[in-house]
Parts: C-alpha cells; structure tokens; sequence
C-alpha cells in the first residue's frame, strides 16, 4: 500500500520545514543563538508588559514545559533572560528579556529579516501567496 498524495504532501512539507529550521539556525548561528531561542526572544520582546509565563512561552514556540525550561535556563546563565516572581501570584514564574538579550535580539531581529529577505525572493509569487495561505491556517 502506497501514501495518498495528500500523505506524500505532508511528508515533503515536513521535510521541507526541517530544512528550513537547519537554515535559520545557520542564520543565527554568528550570534551564538538557535532560532528557537530567537523565537522565544521575539514573543518576550513583542509582548506588552515584556515578560510571559513559561507556560505561555511553551505554548507560544511550541514545546512541553519541561522543553521551554531546558532552553530557558541556559539564556538565563548566559544572562539573556531573568526569572521574576509574579506580583499576582508567587508560584507563577514569569520570564523577561534582559538588556543584553535586548540588544541581542535587535541584532539577531536584524539578519533573521535579511535572510528572510532572500530566502522569500527564491519563492514565486504563488509559492509565497501558499506559504501565507499556509502559516494562517489553524489546527
């Protein structure tokens, strides 16, 4: 028995997103970060009161609490993010970008959108209209 063609699809989009993680972790690999950590940084930073619980981090990247915090404790050695307590609430952890990892994440903000750059000029308008279809698209 034979994958249906919407099988192969899948496996060729999983493929594809493999590859592409492999390049943006190449793309940021001269400021010492992967892009996972890039991410994390770029939801601390957008987010208004500029910290998040873990918990919200996970969600937000994709991973099991116990993943976040194996990314998250070694920013926080290196002195990218700190760990504050919640005024609310004392057993809810809440995570902030430092001033370093401030000024480590404009950097980082600024080649991750060159890159991008050219990687979306590669693409066909068509192929970069599906990549849009694609990201909006709510499982």
């Amino acid at each position: 028995m034979s994958l249906s063609q919407h099988a192969s699809n899948l496996l060729r989009l999983a493929t594809f997103q493999t590859r592409l993680q492999k390049k943006q972790d190449q793309w940021l690999a001269a400021h010492g970060i992967s892009f996972k950590e890039f991410t994390i940084m770029y939801h601390l930073h957008q987010s208004p009161t500029r910290n998040m619980r873990r918990v919200d981090v996970a969600e937000v990247v994709g991973l099991s609490a116990s993943g976040v915090t194996r990314l998250l404790n070694p920013m926080q050695k290196i002195g990218l993010v700190e760990k504050e307590e919640s005024a609310r609430d004392a057993r809810v952890s809440l995570v902030r970008l430092t001033e370093a990892g401030e000024a480590l994440f404009r950097d980082a903000e600024t080649s991750v959108n060159e890159r991008v750059e050219a990687f979306m000029d590669l693409l066909t308008e068509e192929q970069q209209a599906a990549l849009q279809a694609l990201s909006e698209t709510r499982l």
